[in-house]
């Protein structure tokens, strides 16, 4: 039969041997992520005895339950020698090709810098010559424009002296004109007032013939008659003007002018005119 207290033994050591076994894992499992160096090797040796094959041997008191707290901790596994030791220096090599590469991105930095400069020469350069082209287009656009403008105003200097000339010339030859029908109106005039002086004497001449001189009539008659007639020479109205006899005379010149009624006709080139005026000189 069982005793209680060889219950507590078996209690114990079990206890021990899993502590101890899950040591062990605690440790290898550190031992695996760690970097292989040479660690002391732990071994645990443990035999299990029976009380109940020892025979004379004191029965010792039940054991007393070990909280887990009490239980010994693993201990920790050593840092690798990199963490321990911090970062690692940079070789030669490293520091020679940083320090290319560093050299290379100052030299890409210049050039580019070099070649935004000259894209910002080349843009003003191009912006100037822009400038100059459209300056230029506008003078030679001006240029046109101020010649087109003498053009215009010579032709139209040209336009107005040859209206003038134009002009006259006409002047000239109206004025040439004029001259020449004044001239044929003033030789017509002579030839007609010759041919009407004519006319009128020979009417003059016919009416004397017809006079019946009353012995009242002065020497140096004169009188102005004012004579209406119709074509064909026929007198319907006698009227005397200026005169210097009596009545007796008067009226006897009016009688002689219807007497020569009717009155000779107007020689070629006269025009008949129905109203005539006749001076009535009988001496």
């Amino acid at each position: 039969m069982q005793r209680p207290s060889d219950r507590w033994v078996s209690i114990a050591l079990s206890v021990l041997l899993h502590g101890a076994l899950v040591a062990a894992l605690v440790y290898g499992w550190l031992v695996f992520r760690s970097p292989p160096a040479p660690h002391p090797t732990l071994a645990i040796e443990a035999t299990v005895v029976d009380s109940r094959t020892v025979k004379g041997a004191p029965h010792p008191p039940p054991p007393q339950p070990v909280p887990p707290a009490a239980t010994p901790a693993p201990a920790p596994a050593p840092a690798p020698p990199e963490e321990a030791s911090g970062p690692p220096q940079p070789t030669p090599e490293q520091l020679a090709q940083r320090d290319e590469q560093r050299r290379q991105a100052e030299a890409a930095a210049a050039e580019q810098q070099r070649r935004a400069q000259e894209q910002a020469a080349q843009a003003e350069t191009q912006r100037k010559a822009e400038e100059q082209r459209k300056a230029e287009e506008q003078r030679q656009a001006q240029k046109r424009a101020e010649a087109e403008r003498k053009a215009r105003a010579a032709a139209e200097a040209q336009k107005r002296a040859d209206e003038q000339q134009l002009k006259a010339q006409d002047d000239r030859a109206r004025e040439d004109l004029q001259r020449s029908l004044a001239a044929e109106e003033r030789a017509a005039v002579t030839r007609s007032s010759a041919a009407v002086a004519n006319w009128e004497a020979l009417i003059a001449a016919k009416i004397t013939r017809a006079w019946l001189r009353p012995p009242s009539a002065r020497p140096g008659l004169e009188c102005t008659l004012n004579v209406t007639q119709v074509p064909g020479g026929v007198v319907t109205k006698v009227s005397i003007g200026q005169c210097n006899a009596d009545p007796a005379v008067r009226d006897s010149i009016e009688a002689a002018v219807y007497r020569a009624s009717p009155l000779p006709p107007p020689p070629p080139g006269v025009q008949f005119d129905p109203d005539l005026n006749i001076d009535f000189k009988p001496d």
